[in-house]
């Protein structure tokens, strides 16, 4: 049984709990918030007794074998290294931190401390993204990669009114680039490693982060199309293009609605019959790494969390998009 303290309180934890509470090995035991009051609000929904308002205190705690992080990703580096010097293993929702440096940070304190340390990209541990890889074949060589993620945020209407709430705050290292196109980006790397050229372009917002953009990318003998949006939505699915057909993929975010569509026009439907909720792969992916005393998850490897976090900071630099994080 691996005892899991969270770290945030907002739908994306009870997405992870409710996906991870189906694993016989996991047991939520404790909650951090900044806030006692928020902590024991979040705690009751889950009859979880340990609640804590400092890091330190959760680092610290003998009642915690891992930690979920889901702090704004500004604190993503903090957070984490932090509980893994006190013996915790972590997972850290994506985006993995600000930049590359916050990353190989991690990545040396996992090694120091002898801690399992995981990016929780959840799209990469489904069965469709297996499907997917295993697939390439049947329609190569692949000379183009398409991924779209437009999803209009709810929090952009705020914005509209004059309230910036944290998913356009620059000082947390929000936008849509790091919210939004890492899913579309981190895949990429996973099936093709790192690209030889990146370039990006944005729509800027007056709080300095941006809302909608698009990273193109150069390999050897494909190119890469990466849309994202926090401002608008799209109907329009990803593909992977090959010389004898296309993958299809009709939701990115979680490797739904895939299909083979070939150059004669004939489908396959690719369909691993995948769990509702696709965060459960990931808690179970993480679990397995604990239990077999690796630091290093096989799947979500720290060198696809490098790679894409180099893609981003580039992209970034492209736009003009400037992090607090990157002054430290």
């Amino acid at each position: 049984m691996i005892r899991f303290g969270v770290i945030g309180t907002n739908w994306i934890t009870d997405r992870f709990i409710d996906g991870a509470s189906k694993l016989d090995d996991f047991k939520l035991n404790a909650v951090y918030s900044r806030t006692e009051e928020k902590a024991r609000d979040f705690a009751s929904k889950y009859n979880v007794e340990h609640t804590y308002t400092t890091i330190q205190e959760l680092a610290d705690s003998d009642k915690v074998d891992a930690v979920y992080i889901a702090s704004p990703t500004a604190y993503h580096c903090e957070h984490a290294t932090a509980c893994m010097k006190g013996g915790k293993h972590v997972i850290v929702e994506k985006p993995f931190a600000s930049n590359q440096q916050e990353v190989q940070a991690m990545i040396d304190t996992a090694k120091q401390q002898n801690v399992t340390l995981m990016e929780a990209m959840k799209t990469t541990h489904t069965p469709n993204f297996k499907l997917i890889q295993e697939s390439l074949a049947k329609i190569g060589p692949v000379r183009r990669y398409v991924a779209n993620f437009c999803q209009y945020s709810s929090r952009y209407d705020k914005y509209k009114e004059g309230i910036v709430l944290n998913a356009f705050k620059p000082e947390l290292s929000n936008g849509s680039l790091m919210d939004i196109g890492v899913y579309c980006i981190y895949p990429m790397v996973a099936l093709f490693g790192g690209p030889d050229r990146v370039k990006a372009t944005a729509y800027m917002l007056e709080s300095d982060v941006d809302g909608e953009g698009t990273v193109t990318v150069d390999y050897p003998s494909l190119n890469g199309v990466c849309m994202f949006s926090k401002i608008t939505n799209s109907a329009i699915p990803s593909e992977i293009q090959g010389e004898k057909g296309s993958i299809v993929i009709g939701k990115l975010s979680d490797m739904n609605n895939v299909k083979i569509v070939y150059k004669d026009g004939s489908e396959e439907v690719l369909n691993a019959g995948q769990e509702d909720n696709t965060m459960y792969y990931e808690a179970k992916s993480f679990i397995e790494s604990i239990e077999q005393k690796k630091l290093e998850n096989d799947i979500n490897t720290w060198e696809h969390s490098l790679k894409t976090m180099r893609i981003l900071d580039q992209a970034r630099k492209e736009i003009g998009l400037v992090f607090q994080a990157d002054e430290k």
